[in-house]
């Protein structure tokens, strides 16, 4: 036959109930361990108590003090020196040359030399400047004469200006002829061709001597 307790002395009925209570007591212990404030005795002492002592301040009298003494004053003593004798000495002066009365000064006479050319220089610009002899419109008419318009800028429908620099020399020759801008089709080779077989010119000049001029020309292509 099996055994049963009565509900009354089952203890484990109100154990939830038992330990919800327990919990509340430690949580108010804790938090009244946190929000209790102990205040020091000393401090408590020290404020209830007044610190300000205050001290007789007594007035001293002035003391009389003498006057100090006058400081000594020296004369000075006037000591009596004895004349120094003179001592007389010959100063002899020896000159290495005697000057005599009359001097005679030579003249420096300074011959300004002209500045010397370079044989090589070429000018730009000078005081009368290199020209076709016979002037430029026997100049234009060599170049109408000489210059053949190339077939294939004839064909390509080209015309322009080429720009020919070359060098006048003393003897007025033409030597060292280049395209600086051209426009091509041939025009420039044969620009080249009639400056370089061109006949002499008239040197330029400079301070009256003649000199080597850098020129440049354009000559114009144009069909007509």
């Amino acid at each position: 036959m099996e055994l049963k307790k009565s509900e009354q002395a089952d203890l484990t009925k109100k154990t939830s109930f038992y330990f919800s209570i327990g919990l509340l007591l430690t949580m108010a212990i804790t938090l009244t361990a946190f929000e209790w404030k102990q205040y020091d005795e000393t401090l408590m002492d020290l404020t209830g108590k007044n610190q300000n002592v205050f001290e007789d301040v007594m007035e001293v009298p002035p003391t009389e003090q003498p006057p100090p003494p006058q400081p000594v004053v020296q004369q000075p003593q006037i000591v009596e020196v004895p004349d120094e004798e003179e001592i007389e000495e010959e100063i002899q002066v020896k000159f290495d040359a005697e000057a005599s009365e009359e001097t005679k000064v030579e003249e420096i006479v300074i011959h300004a030399e002209e500045p010397k050319e370079e044989v090589d220089e070429v000018f730009t610009i000078v005081e009368e400047s290199a020209g076709p002899k016979g002037g430029w419109s026997v100049w234009n008419k060599y170049l109408g004469d000489k210059i053949k318009y190339p077939a294939q800028a004839r064909r390509m429908g080209v015309e322009g200006k080429v720009f020919v620099e070359f060098v006048v020399g003393k003897d007025g020759s033409i030597s060292e002829v280049k395209v600086i801008k051209g426009i091509g089709a041939g025009c420039d080779e044969e620009a080249l061709r009639v400056v370089q077989a061109a006949p002499a010119w008239t040197p330029g000049k400079q301070r009256g001597k003649p000199v080597r001029q850098k020129m440049v020309l354009p000559i114009t292509f144009r069909l007509g």
